[in-house]
């Protein structure tokens, strides 16, 4: 998969946004109408409550689309680290904007429930189960499609943005079962659907989509597995120059959807300066070339057996 990202051309990756925007807009103003009209005409709590999701999606899919057009600018004076962080933002946006929709809509279900509200409404009728199949279908079909380019160009907003979609599947599988439950006697269960709904949209936003992007702002280490594969590029390229270099500490911190890394190594004390500056050049080279997931990686040079202690102030 790194291989296949680090192919694409920056034109190819803009072309795959654009796409996955405009999908996600579209399909989404769509979905919301034809579910609002549902909800209503077929008088469904769930259905609207899932309506006013899909509303959403149309703000959070444009709200990635601006996050990643800016994290794809390159460095400049007031960023000399590039724009990555600014997707980070974007998915935290979206990740609020479906909390609150979440909480807002849940606050209105126990509302209705405590009023007993449903006891006068009829039934749900019909189009509200057609609308709720539909809806499974095109959103799950959307999750699908969008997770898929996400993968692709290593975009958190646009993976935000997927799991929207797939809780609005969700959601939609709530308000399914809901809508026949209402139907066949327990009209309760059109309510109980809704909340059910908004359970699972403040997980998403919460866990799946904020947590996920707070740890690429405050420089979390990186998976174990980089620290793993930045270690395995030096052996073997080391192996291959038959250069004698011993690894004394990885580290590693999220920037975005990239890692900064700072990496130890040792070499023969005696060796000339300028020898050891080109071998450390050299792994340098070897790790970002082969690594695009890396942005960047600082080598440091330690004589072999060398135990320096930091003098205490």
């Amino acid at each position: 998969m790194a291989a296949q990202n680090a192919n694409l051309s920056e034109q190819e990756k803009q072309k795959l946004v654009n796409q996955c925007a405009s999908v996600g807009i579209f399909g989404n103003v769509i979905l919301t109408a034809f579910k609002m009209y549902a909800g209503v005409v077929g008088n469904s709590t769930a259905m609207v409550t899932d309506a006013i999701h899909s509303l959403s999606d149309v703000l959070a899919t444009f709200i990635a689309f601006i996050g990643v057009k800016i994290s794809k600018r390159g460095a400049d004076a007031s960023h000399p680290y590039g724009h990555e962080r600014f997707e980070c933002f974007a998915a935290i946006i979206v990740g609020a904007i479906l909390t609150f929709a979440g909480v807002h809509i849940g606050m209105d279900c126990i509302e209705r429930l405590m009023n007993k509200s449903y006891l006068t409404a009829a039934a749900p009728g019909v189009i509200a189960i057609v609308a709720a199949v539909v809806s499974i279908v095109v959103k799950e079909g959307m999750y699908w499609y969008t997770i898929h380019i996400a993968n692709r160009i290593k975009s958190s907003a646009f993976k935000a943005d997927a799991w929207h979609h797939r809780s609005d599947a969700l959601s939609s599988v709530g308000s399914l079962a809901g809508i026949v439950l209402a139907r066949v006697g327990f009209p309760f269960m059109d309510i109980v659907a809704g909340l059910i709904i908004c359970a699972i949209i403040i997980y998403v936003g919460l866990i799946e989509i904020i947590k996920d992007a707070v740890d690429k702002l405050v420089d979390k280490s990186a998976e174990p597995e980089v620290e793993q594969e930045i270690r395995r590029i030096v052996k073997e390229h080391c192996d291959k120059e038959k250069l004698d270099v011993g690894i004394d500490e990885v580290l590693t911190r999220k920037f975005g959807e990239k890692v900064f890394a700072d990496l130890e190594i040792n070499l023969d004390g005696n060796m000339k300066l300028h020898e050891a500056h080109a071998i450390a050049e050299k792994v340098h080279d070897a790790i970002e070339d082969e690594y695009p997931e890396i942005k960047h990686i600082a080598v440091h040079v330690n004589p072999k057996g060398f135990d320096y202690k930091i003098p205490k102030m």
